[in-house]
């Protein structure tokens, strides 16, 4: 194959159609990591940045957040679309994701009691009711069905909602607003918006209009469940501003669900291609655990965050300015051949699965990392015990998206053991 310009990784790495080709996609930026590792990317419309596609130097930045941060946009985009966000007075991002330092911590400290371990622990039963439903969901539907919009989607925007306290009514409309911020570049999600930042600003008006209320409630009626600990969160014994509360609701919803659906879909994706894998978690049931790491190492639903050098620095050898942004890679780290053996194949068995750096590393590890990990465990786990056999029933297909996409449908057929 020939070398990856420079040109060329710029679109790797920032068009949205280029991710709706995983297997080309990986084969480019395995030539990246041969020939260019750390490579230069100069695009039009875009600011310059250094896209990092090596395990070792994704994981270096990670961990370094003195040196590091996330401050002020940590997801590539259009200069265009920022300056029309900032202009059109929807409030710019400050999620969890965005803030650096004691900032970052403090915030972080509203919800982490609800993602401790031993916490998330208590909810497997409500889990385990949840995957159930979806599995005879799947019974009802008499053998065939699209496994991403029919069983992943809906599954794990149930436990996310489930643990928000948001009523079941209202999920099509999260799943709605959800697509609508990370997938707003591929036209099945871009509704009759003129442009995928057009979609953006539409979106984040309606969640701050459904959020404001949710607050006003919480607020007036606490309950036990996520949305009252946001709405009543406090910040140094104030108040949380109505700004990072409302992207505090927004990170949460979305990052929470929408990564682990496309963790999933992909993980069963992987296995139609070699059916022995999912055998293998029927044969082994204790494999579960390690399978679930590798679905979220071979999906990477996150395909990047930035981060800002705070002083000249340099990665992987290459000289980085004070003020100068890296991509990290989420995708192309996790097939790295220096740390995975066989990194293109996919291995429920495999030994080196929890190397992965699809939930970050240091202060910015996935909040909602062992929810994540539960699902996934918890729904492979029922199907390779209650499944007979599961086939392709036509092609799969990618969201269009390069910040967070991954299999958006799957048609299989099935039948169940008696």
């Amino acid at each position: 194959m020939s070398n990856v310009t420079a040109d060329e990784a710029g679109l790797l790495f920032s068009n949205a159609a280029r991710w709706a080709d995983m297997d080309e996609w990986h084969a480019r930026a395995a030539e990246l990591r041969r020939t260019t590792p750390v490579v230069r990317v100069e695009r039009a419309g875009f600011l310059p940045f250094w896209a990092l596609t090596r395990h070792a130097d994704v994981f270096a930045v990670s961990r370094e957040d003195s040196t590091w941060q996330n401050t002020p946009r940590s997801v590539l985009g259009p200069e265009e679309e920022w300056e029309r966000m900032v202009g059109s007075g929807m409030p710019v991002p400050a999620t969890l994701v965005h803030l650096d330092g004691d900032e970052h911590r403090k915030h972080r400290q509203v919800t982490n009691d609800w993602f401790k371990p031993a916490v998330v622990g208590r909810r497997q039963e409500r889990i385990d009711e949840l995957a159930d439903l979806y599995i005879e969901r799947m019974r009802e539907l008499g053998g065939t069905c699209d496994f991403a919009k029919d069983v992943a989607e809906p599954y794990t925007l149930r436990v996310i909602m489930d643990i928000y306290g948001v009523p079941e009514e209202d999920e099509p409309l999260m799943l709605e607003l959800t697509q609508g911020i990370f997938g707003a570049a591929d036209p099945e999600f871009m509704g009759d918006a003129e442009d995928p930042g057009a979609k953006v600003l539409e979106t984040v008006m309606r969640f701050v209009q459904y959020f404001n209320e949710l607050t006003e409630d919480r607020r007036a009626s606490p309950r036990d469940d996520l949305a009252s600990v946001i709405a009543n969160g406090e910040i140094d014994g104030c108040p949380m501003e109505d700004v990072p509360r409302l992207w505090y609701y927004i990170i949460v919803a979305t990052a929470g669900h929408d990564t682990t659906s496309y963790a999933l879909s992909g993980g069963m994706e992987a296995m139609l291609r070699d059916p022995s894998q999912l055998r293998a978690l029927r044969d082994e049931p204790d494999l579960i655990v390690n399978a679930a790491d590798e679905v979220i190492r071979w999906t990477s639903p996150v395909r990047h965050f930035m981060r800002y050098a705070t002083r000249d620095t340099e990665v992987g050898g290459v000289g980085v300015a004070a003020g100068e942004r890296v991509l990290l890679s989420y995708p192309s780290a996790n097939r790295d051949e220096d740390v995975f053996a066989d990194s293109m194949t996919f291995d429920v068995r495999r030994p080196d699965a929890d190397k992965l750096l699809s939930f970050g590393v240091g202060p910015h590890f996935c909040l909602g990392a062992q929810f994540a990990r539960r699902e996934i465990r918890t729904m492979l786990g029922k199907l390779s015990a209650q499944l007979a056999l599961i086939e392709p029933a036509g092609e799969p297909s990618w969201a269009e998206s390069h910040f967070v996409s991954g299999v958006k449908h799957l048609p299989v057929s099935y039948s169940f053991r008696p």
